[in-house]
């Protein structure tokens, strides 16, 4: 019979701040998180952001310990993203990491980011050798496993999807809590008018600067009149309808 392991997982790679607790089975037994939030219509900054992770890192650290009812000397081990994110976070979570690693006499696991995303649906879902649509507020990608490795057949050339969304989000003065996308989608559930926009496709890779220059001038004027934005694209590997809305007016 295998041993049963425990690692607890660290995540701060961007404002949300995140540790859990997974046993070797995949059962997760805790998930706490909390979220930078920035005044509407405004990033978040890598001071900052790194700032609010060392205020919250411990406190996160024993409400995942109480929630998972267990103690340290029952981890098998400590994870943590090493990367791609934001830099400053990113090394504040590190270290502290480095710190209970040592106190707890914990091996230490580096993940990266976007690996964690993928094994963490597989996990979920049963998938077998899935081919992988990743979005996320730093990175669109179309993934598939070969020859041993995750290799990219297909990306975006310039930002990302979530980017794209984050920046308009702050063109309409929308909050990031709990996200900007899902703030916009809610917003816009609220609309009437359907407005078409471009899109550029290039083989397996996508472009969002063009989309996001021409709605940025398209909601300047109609906002101004209390219009409110429903984007519809089509991409050659996925067909996804992104929602804008301006939450300051009611429309009917």
């Amino acid at each position: 019979m295998e041993e049963e392991v425990l690692v607890m997982g660290f995540e701060g790679s961007a404002n949300k701040l995140g540790i859990g607790i997974v046993r070797s089975d995949g059962a997760i037994l805790s998930n706490v998180r909390h979220t930078y939030i920035t005044p509407p219509g405004e990033g978040f900054l890598p001071r900052e952001t790194a700032k609010h992770h060392q205020e919250h890192i411990l406190s996160l650290v024993r409400m995942a310990l109480e929630e998972a009812k267990i103690s340290p000397e029952q981890l098998s081990c400590l994870a943590y993203t090493k990367g791609p994110g934001i830099g400053a976070p990113l090394r504040s979570v590190a270290v502290v990491v480095r710190i209970l690693a040592q106190l707890w006499k914990k091996p230490i696991i580096a993940v990266n980011h976007c690996v964690a995303h993928i094994e963490m649906g597989r996990q979920v879902t049963g998938a077998k050798n899935p081919v992988v649509l990743y979005v996320s507020g730093g990175n669109t990608q179309v993934i598939c496993y070969s020859l041993k490795k995750y290799r990219i057949f297909g990306e975006t050339i310039d930002i990302a999807v979530g980017n794209c969304l984050d920046r308009f989000a702050r063109i309409i003065n929308l909050s990031n809590d709990p996200s900007p996308g899902y703030n916009i989608e809610q917003m816009a559930k609220k609309g009437s008018k359907f407005i078409e926009l471009p899109y550029v496709v290039k083989g397996m890779d996508v472009s969002f600067s063009g989309l996001l220059s021409h709605i940025e001038g398209v909601a300047n004027d109609l906002l101004s009149k209390g219009e409110v934005l429903i984007l519809k694209r089509f991409f050659k590997f996925k067909e996804s309808v992104l929602l804008f809305g301006r939450p300051q007016k009611k429309i009917f």
